[in-house]
């Protein structure tokens, strides 16, 4: 079982992304909630412990969690010291700056996945 615990839509995912996913098994989204900047840390670690408890009723997953720093933090080794397997989606990007003529700087950035690396 493959979770991706982020923003990001295993949808939109390219086709190498998808097929390493898949090597852990049927793939699930579950999408990373807004953290208000205002939260405490007791509202966080009720977060933690609610996608924790939605986390393990998985058997045998592997994690892609990515997000807000202090809940994702928290949430990982969480599910570290459980055994489970978390992992980040590791990606190249390339940026390409231009300046258009009305002398307005643009920039696009492209992300080609790479691996998914283990916390």
């Amino acid at each position: 079982m493959f979770i991706n615990f982020s923003n990001h839509v295993s949808e939109k995912w390219s086709d190498k992304q998808l097929e390493e996913a898949r090597k852990y098994g049927k793939l699930v989204d579950i999408p990373f909630p807004h953290v208000d900047p205002y939260c405490t840390n007791e509202q966080i670690n009720e977060m933690v412990d609610n996608y924790y408890n939605q986390i393990m009723k998985y058997d045998n997953p592997v994690v892609m969690l990515q997000g807000e720093f202090v809940l994702s933090y928290r949430l990982i080794n969480k599910l570290k010291a459980s055994g489970v397997k978390v992992v980040a989606g590791c990606s190249e990007r390339r940026t390409i700056e231009y300046v258009e003529e009305d002398s307005m700087t643009t920039r696009k950035s492209e992300f080609e996945f790479v691996m998914f690396k283990e916390f």
